[in-house]
Formats: structure tokens, sequence, C-alpha cells
């Protein structure tokens, strides 16, 4: 009985150490981690951005921002925790040594007959014949009986003396903490126990293994669904127009699991009347256009209205449920978004290139929704290729006060941007009628606004000018400024309703033929991660130059500075093409701004390569001033779009481009799949 209770007494020690080896330093790393992040101290602090609430610090906000899943879990497991140390205390019990005398209730060198005379008056007490009751029956066996016989029986007392047990030197004793009814094997007892081991041992990581098998096969690395890869591999075309690119990305399976119920009908009625001047369609044949939307699967239907409802700002009028549907396609629309834009620079032509098009389409509706713009902003008008959508982002503007500056000469928004402060609080005061309050939200926003420089660089390492077939390694250090002075930023976006870091896209593409040669990712968020980057690839590239230490260390310190200073550097690889000159454009695409992009035209000239593998033939007069076979040019923000479509051009040679890419939709379908993955 002794050894059972010892073994009962473990079992909430043995629970508690369990629960506390993973648990605390999962604590440790989430609160660290809560501690770390900076968001409260780089948002707008324009009036919109603090009246949307988003990054408001009151109380309901802070217990509506820790309920979630996990933490409401994390919170529960340590209050089993505190209840484990709670009942550890007040029930755990020291280990009493035998003591014959203390037993007896005597004192130590008491007489036989002393001994004898306590042993009779307990006996009445807990003999079993005195006494039936079980714990009774078991002090009297395990504790009277043999402090009496170690008292009184040489040999007992000999053992007592020399072991401190009457039967001698005692063994090691091994147990389970487990309570005494698992341990019971008796009857149901033992088939409880077998069904814990089984449950534990088998069942329990059977189960974590389909669950995490059944995500693996749902979803992908970046928690997209397989099924939405698959649909953006078939629609995703190279001349897809940006009006077209809504289309696309409305079809991601994650919005067709949205439930469509009968009561959306007719909010979704009403929304479409508010909305439907932004679906494209024909005036003149309305009745047979709006016959055809409505014909869609009920879900596209939906998606498309409360995206339009984001873009023209009319979530006001959603029903809560329909609000919570809103809600979480705004959650999912960043993620969906990055692999849409991963799809469209996809490798798709023999020499691995992207489409340079849709990809531009896809980062414009990314600025849209965060900047809840509608579509048709971005008409050219008024000599800006980007129209009216930059103005719109602002606070308090709207298409008339956009008129009012016009007729002062600033058209565009990088004419705007360009004026001083004391210009820009007139414009706004006595031109566009703004008030006081209301010139410094605009003010303020505009100080958060990027300013991008792009300096870029090809070449092949260690040789003199680029031949046909080399390894040309591309050098880009992107610059950003803001009149705020801070780097990292969260963009102004007062109608998106959830924190959104600004992400930007580097592409070196040509223009004319519509390929995208290098695509990568870029933030300015994380400014550790920039540095072990940066630093990195500075270091690999003086030891493979051959550069000495003293030189290789001072190129990384300047590297170092760099990043700290605003800077990223991008580095990447590419085959060079076939013999000519090639006009190529680095384009800096901002996912969250609109009118902030960047384009900086280069030019490189391909040698032919010699017959003997080496450098042959100068450099002609064309290209004489361009020892390293590139010139850089940087050219007017008006300028920036004008190779391509206009977001409301038809895709009339969709079908012509995907024949001449060789473009094979369900063919592709898993390659897509299994590049995101690896991305």
């Amino acid at each position: 009985m002794g050894a059972s209770e010892e073994n009962s007494a473990l079992f909430p020690i043995f629970v508690f150490t369990i629960m506390a080896l993973p648990l605390v330093p999962y604590t440790i790393v989430k609160i660290l981690n809560t501690f770390s992040k900076k968001a409260m101290t780089i948002h707008c602090q324009c009036s919109v951005c603090s009246r949307s609430g988003k990054y408001r610090k009151s109380i309901f906000k802070r217990i509506s921002n820790f309920s979630t899943c996990s933490n409401l879990t994390l919170v529960l497991l340590w209050i089993v925790m505190a209840v484990l140390i709670y009942y550890i205390k007040h029930t755990s019990h020291e280990v009493k040594v035998f003591e014959p005398f203390s037993i007896l209730g005597l004192e130590h060198g008491a007489s036989d007959s002393d001994i004898k005379k306590a042993y009779r008056r307990l006996s009445i007490q807990y003999h079993p014949d005195k006494n039936p009751d079980p714990e009774a029956h078991d002090y009297f066996v395990e504790y009277i009986s043999k402090a009496y016989q170690a008292l009184t029986d040489p040999v007992s007392r000999e053992n007592f003396e020399k072991y401190g047990h009457p039967d001698g030197r005692q063994g090691l004793q091994m147990g389970i903490a487990l309570p005494p009814f698992l341990l019971n094997i008796d009857g149901a007892s033992g088939g409880i126990l077998l069904l814990g081991i089984v449950g534990v041992c088998i069942l329990l990581p059977l189960v974590l293994a389909v669950i995490y098998l059944s995500r693996s096969v749902k979803y992908t690395g970046n928690y997209v669904m397989h099924q939405t890869l698959s649909a953006y591999y078939y629609f995703m075309k190279p001349s897809l127009a940006p009006s077209k690119v809504l289309g696309v990305f409305i079809k991601a399976a994650e919005f067709m699991e949205i439930p469509v119920r009968r009561s959306d009908g007719e909010p979704l009625q009403k929304l479409f009347m508010l909305v439907r001047s932004e679906l494209n369609l024909d005036l003149k044949n309305i009745r047979q256009e709006q016959a055809k939307f409505w014909k869609q699967h009920p879900a596209l239907v939906k998606a498309e209205l409360l995206i339009q409802a984001q873009l023209t700002r009319e979530s006001k009028a959603l029903t809560p449920a329909l609000l919570r549907d809103f809600r979480r396609m705004l959650e999912l629309s960043p993620r969906l978004l990055e692999e849409l834009v991963k799809m469209a620079l996809l490798p798709r032509t023999a020499q691995g290139h992207g489409w340079l098009r849709p990809a531009i389409g896809v980062v414009e509706l990314s600025q849209n929704i965060i900047q809840a713009v509608p579509l048709s902003a971005r008409k050219v008008a008024g000599g800006s290729s980007e129209g009216v959508a930059p103005f719109l982002q602002l606070p308090h503007f709207s298409e008339a006060i956009v008129k009012k500056i016009a007729r002062k000469k600033v058209r565009t928004f990088q004419e705007l941007r360009d004026m001083t402060l004391e210009d820009q609080v007139e414009l706004l005061t006595q031109v566009a009628g703004l008030s006081s309050t209301e010139t410094k939200d605009v003010e303020m926003v505009l100080e958060m606004m990027p300013s991008l420089t792009v300096d870029i660089t090809c070449e092949t390492e260690g040789e003199e000018g680029i031949q046909e077939g080399d390894i040309v390694t591309m050098h880009v250090w992107i610059t950003l400024k803001r009149g705020s002075g801070l780097v990292a930023a969260l963009p102004h976006a007062p109608y998106y309703p959830f924190f959104k870091e600004e992400n930007f896209w580097l592409l070196l593409a040509d223009p004319v033929s519509n390929d995208v040669w290098i695509s990568q990712k870029v933030s300015f968020m994380d400014e550790a991660v920039a540095i072990t980057a940066a630093s990195k690839a500075i270091q690999e590239l003086k030891e493979v130059s051959g550069a000495s230490l003293k030189e290789t260390n001072a190129a990384v310190r300047e590297a170092v500075e760099r990043v700290k200073s605003g800077s990223r550097l991008v580095m990447g690889k590419f085959q060079a093409p076939g013999e000519g000159n090639y006009n190529l454009t680095a384009f800096c695409l901002c996912d969250s701004w609109i009118g902030c992009d960047k384009k900086t035209n280069l030019k490189i000239k391909i040698l032919k390569r010699s017959r003997a593998g080496t450098r042959t033939g100068a450099l002609s007069e064309e290209g004489a001033g361009m020892e390293e076979g590139i010139e850089e040019e940087e050219q007017e923000e008006e300028d920036e779009y004008e190779d391509y479509e206009s977001e409301y051009s038809e895709d009339e040679e969709d079908e012509k481009d995907s024949k001449r890419n060789g473009v094979v939709p369900a063919a592709g379908a898993a390659a897509a799949a299994e590049s995101s993955d690896n991305e």
C-alpha cells in the first residue's frame, strides 16, 4: 500500500513535468515575439487611420487581439499548471523513516515490559479481530507488528540496527507514476490502462500524422490551396490586361469555399447596383450583360461583388454575415495575390522567362485593394499614366478635389510630391479647400510614402563585357527614403482592416517581348535579416574575386552601413542570350502604395562568343561608352508604363500569345504547385 500511495502521489508531478517541458519555452518565445513587434510605432498617424480603429489601443481591442485560439489554449494550460502546483504542494508528504519506538508511542530505551504493554494497547485498537476496517488491518500488519517484532525478536532487532528495517536489507523499489485504479490490472482497470497506452503511443501519433498529411496535400507551404494554384496557372495568360486580373484572382478555391446563403441574395443585389459601374458591363446591352453576370457560379458572383465593395469603399452596405465573409476575403487577399504574382513570373519560355504584363497587373490590383481605390480610377487622364488613383489614396481627397488642383497645373501625383511643403499647404488649403487639420493629414501620408532609388549593374564576374552564354550576375541596390525618416513602416490603409506590411517586387524585364528575366521579392521591415543577407552575399562575392581579407571586411562594413541607411541588396544570375543589344527595364513595384513604383532602364550589349572561348573583338563605337556592356537611364515618372496596355484594353492577343509561348494549362498545373512550394 505504501508503494502504491507513493506512485499515486508522483502522478501529478509526472503530468506537471510533461506539460512544463514544451509549455515554458513556447511561452517565452511568444512573449519575446510580442515585445519585438513594432507595428504600433510605425503606422500612419493621420486622423482617418485613427478613426478606422485598426491601431487603437483600447481594452476591447487588446482583448480581441489576445483572444485567439492559441492564446486562450496557452492560458488554459497555465491554469492547469497552477492547479497542479497547488495540489502537489498541499498533498505531498515526506517519506517517513521506519521508527519502531515512535510507532508504538514509546521513547528510545523503553523496557521490554513497556514494549509489550504498548503492543497490547495498540492491538486492541487496530487488530483485525477488534477493528474490521481494512486500513486498520494494513496499519497493524505493516507497522505495529513489525515495530514490535523489531524490538523483541533478536534477529529482527539486529536487522533493524544494521539496515533500519526488521526485514533486513531492502532492495530498490521501482514504481509507475499513475493513479492506483490504473495499476490495478484486475477487472476493467487493466483495459483502461491498455487503452491509455494504445491511445498515447499509437492512436495519437497516427491522428497527428493524418491531420498533417491531409493538410499538406490540400495546402502549399504558403498556406494556399493546391486547387487555387491550378486555377491560377490555367487562367494566367501572357497578355492579361490589369482589368482582367480580378477575374482570375476571384477564382481561388479559398473564395469558392465561402458559403453562399439564401439570405445573401437581396444584399448582393443592392451591392450590385452600387458597384455596377465598376464591373465592365457593356452599357449598350446592359440587360444581357447583367443576366450574363448573374448566371456565373454564385461563389464567383459573391467574391467579385465583395472585392468591388472594398475597391469602391461600399462595405458599410453589407449585412453582418456578408461583412464576416468580406473580412475573410480581405484577410486572404495578400497571400493569394502574392501567389498570383509568382504564377505570372513562373518560367514559361524556353529561356526560363516569366510574363511581365500580368505580373504588373496583379501588383496594381494589390495596390487598389489595400488602398480601396476603384480600378477605373487608373484610366489615363490629365497627362497621368495612372489616372487619379494615386490621389484617391490620400485622406479627404476625391475626384472633385483632383479636378480643382489640376487647374493649377498639378496634373500628376509626382508633381504634388515634388512640391515644397509651403506650396503643398497653399495648394491644399486655398485651391483644394481643405481645412488645416485635413491638410495636416495629407502631409502625414505624403511623408509616409516611400521614394525609391534603384542602382543596378550586370556583369560577368572576372571578365570584361558580356558574351552570349555567360552567367551574368545582377547587383541591385534599392534605396528607400521617406519624409518621416522611417525605413520600415506600415502603409496608410484605413480601409483595409488588417495589418499589412509593405512588400516590393523587383523585376528585370524586356517590355517589348513581355519577358521577365529575374524577379525577387524585397522587404524593408527586418533590418537584421537584410544585414545578414547582404554581408553573406558581399563576402562570397569578394572571396570568389580573390580579394584580400581587409578588402572583404571593408566591403562588408560598407554594405552594412548601406542597409542601415535604408538600402537593400538584391542579387541574381541569368544566362546571357544571343548576340545583340537588349533594352531592359528594372521595375521596383510596391504592393501597397499607388504611384510609388520605380522604373530604371538598362541597356545590355551581348557580344558574340569566340570559338576558342576567349574574349575577341572590341566593343563597337555604339557601345564604346559601355565598357561593362551596361548603361543606365532614369526616365520621367509619367513615362513609367507607356509600353503596356491600358487597364481597360481588350485581351485580343491572349489566345495568340498563349499558343506562341506553348502554354498547356492542364499539363502545367502540377509544375505550378511544385514551383510555389519550392519558393
